[in-house]
């Protein structure tokens, strides 16, 4: 269930500058790295051979693909916050993401994030969402970044 519910620019506008706090954790497995690797087509070793990994990469095992920790953004934000009353919702964009800290298979992440900003545009509420993704018993963040959201909510 999400700690923050939002149903109308007036609400998001309210928690601007908000942390909101953090998702559960989620294991990312390798099944779940496999399953990545056949969707985008990806399959560096680095990702998917797992004995190649323990031999000869840095990081000791395998790792997941950056993008596949960033497309967890969505279920792990909407452990966060929920937003209703929105006809449709329209990812915008990304801002200065940097993938800072590999996930190791079996790695377990969370998601932290904070309302940085709230516009509204002609009716259409813009949402600056600073997100910062951890992996568990590590100081540096696997990723940090500021995801634009644009929310059409009915009158």
């Amino acid at each position: 269930m999400a700690q923050i519910k939002v149903s109308s620019y007036e609400e998001w506008k309210a928690i601007e500058g908000r942390e909101f706090g953090a998702s559960d954790f989620l294991v990312i497995d390798q099944e779940r790295i496999d399953r990545f690797a056949a969707a985008t087509e990806d399959f560096q070793w680095i990702h998917t051979d797992i004995e190649r990994a323990k031999r000869e990469s840095p990081f000791g095992s395998t790792i997941a693909h950056g993008y596949l920790t960033l497309s967890l953004l969505p279920p792990l934000l909407a452990q966060i916050v929920e937003t209703s009353n929105s006809r449709m919702t329209v990812n915008y964009g990304v801002d200065n993401l940097r993938f800072r800290q590999p996930v190791p298979a079996g790695g377990r992440v969370r998601l932290r994030a904070k309302v940085e900003e709230v516009k509204n545009l002609r009716g259409i509420t813009r949402v600056k969402i600073g997100v910062t993704m951890d992996l568990e018993g590590v100081d540096t963040p696997v990723f940090s970044g500021t995801i634009l959201l644009l929310y059409h909510f009915n009158d």
